[in-house]
C-alpha cells in the first residue's frame, strides 16, 4: 500500500537551504519515491493561513518510506538543512484502491 510523506518547511535560511536542496532531494528515488507537490503554490481553504513549503512524497509503502528517512543517505542530506529550515515530515498509509 502507497505511503505519504507531508513536509511542512520553514526556509530561515535561503542560502544553506540551497545547499540541502542540491542532495536531499535526489535520495528520494533511491527508496522508490516522487514528488507529488513541491512547494506550488498553495490556498489555506480552512484554519489558519500556510504559510511554509509543503512537499507531498509518495512511496511504495510505510516501510519504504521509514527506509528512506532513516537512510545514511536522506540523514547526511538532512545535515545541510540543519539550521536552515524549521518544520514537520509525517508519513502516513495511503488507502487502498477499492476505497
Amino acid at each position: 500500500m502507497s505511503a505519504y510523506v507531508i513536509a511542512r518547511v520553514e526556509v530561515t535560511d535561503w542560502d544553506k537551504y540551497k545547499e540541502y536542496l542540491k542532495v536531499g532531494p535526489g535520495t528520494i528515488a533511491q527508496y522508490g519515491g516522487r514528488f507529488i507537490a513541491r512547494a506550488g503554490e498553495a490556498v489555506t481553504l480552512e484554519g489558519s493561513e500556510e504559510s511554509r513549503r509543503l512537499i507531498i512524497l509518495e512511496f511504495p509503502s510505510l516501510a519504504k518510506a521509514k527506509a528512506w528517512y532513516n537512510s545514511k543517505e536522506y540523514q547526511n542530506a538532512k545535515k545541510l538543512r540543519a539550521g536552515a529550515s524549521t518544520g514537520s515530515l509525517i508519513a502516513i498509509e495511503g488507502v487502498e484502491a477499492n476505497h
